[in-house]
């Protein structure tokens, strides 16, 4: 009988993910040294090389990709049984890991976050900010419980809910505000400042504009929102924000808000998790509270 533990499991996990010793053994709270032990451990268990090492890459072996897919729906599972034992609870307890894109997480976490500590006292919220495509993958591997993000995904394997939809506002510079709102088709003649590629925001802006990819004038591409909005400022373009984003990001630069006339571009904002979580009931009474922070912070604009 192969004796593999848990333990081992979840540092196998980490060095998959991360491809460095270092950095796995940072996320593990151990010395590299003892991961290298653990992972090598496991390895003469198994009779099989998992890893291919050299001096700067770590990479996974054929046999170590297909060993990492079944790793991943045993941690799952493992997961999930402590997620059976918080459902049976009277309360909401223990840890909640909650992932969020980039351009809502800035501006709804605050209130979120409040809303859910004084509901829930008991509950220790983590908290994961990074792109859509990030957030589906560690929300499938059970590394997070669930997502607020913009819909639709149309994942099979998730349950997702509508909670509000907001519009994206015109930034422009100051000096331009008293000129006519350009429509979307407009907007593709001007310079328009897009975040990086992998933000589903940059899509959205890109479908508004009836664009699939590159702009006809050359534009320039932003990490955050903040970022592009202070671009705006100094003259060098124009962008989109969403509505929820003004308040934030407009404070301390020189430009000029505006909403469109006509085919105003939006976003629907909801939750998802995985429809198998023994959590859904609950999740149910976060998106509540998320879709309440959502339209209080949409009535202060």
């Amino acid at each position: 009988m192969i004796n593999i533990t848990l333990r081992q499991l979840r540092y196998f996990e980490a060095l998959a993910q991360q491809r460095h010793f270092g950095r796995a053994a940072d996320i593990c709270a151990i010395s590299q040294p003892a991961l290298s032990v653990q992972i090598k451990e496991l390895e003469e268990t198994l009779g099989v090389q998992l890893f291919e090492r050299s001096a700067r890459n770590v990479r996974l072996t054929s046999f170590g990709e297909d060993f990492a897919v079944r790793a991943r729906e045993i941690l799952r599972s493992i997961e999930e049984l402590g997620d059976m034992a918080r459902a049976a609870q009277t309360g909401f307890s223990g840890r909640l890991r909650i992932g969020v894109i980039p351009t809502i997480a800035p501006y709804l976490l605050p209130s979120i976050i409040g809303a859910l500590s004084q509901r829930y006292p008991d509950l220790d919220i983590h908290v994961r900010e990074t792109l859509t495509s990030t957030l589906l993958r560690e929300l499938s591997e059970g590394r997070l419980d669930t997502a607020i993000l913009a819909l639709p995904v149309d994942e099979p394997g998730f349950e997702e809910i509508a909670l509000f939809s907001e519009e994206f506002v015109l930034v422009r510079p100051g000096w331009d505000g008293d000129k006519p709102v350009p429509s979307g088709e407009d907007l593709r003649k001007m310079r328009l400042l897009l975040l990086e590629e992998g933000h589903c925001f940059r899509d959205q802006a890109l479908a508004f504009c009836n664009v699939r990819n590159a702009l006809p004038k050359e534009g320039l591409d932003g990490s955050s929102l903040s970022t592009l909005v202070q671009m705006v400022g100094a003259g060098i373009g124009v962008t989109l924000i969403p509505e929820m984003a003004v308040p934030v990001e407009t404070r301390s630069a020189k430009v000029a808000v505006s909403r469109f006339d006509v085919a105003t571009p939006r976003r629907s904002i909801g939750m998802i998790w995985r429809k198998t979580s023994p959590l859904a009931p609950q999740l149910k009474q976060i998106a509540e509270v998320v879709r309440q922070s959502g339209e209080a912070l949409r009535a202060k604009l």
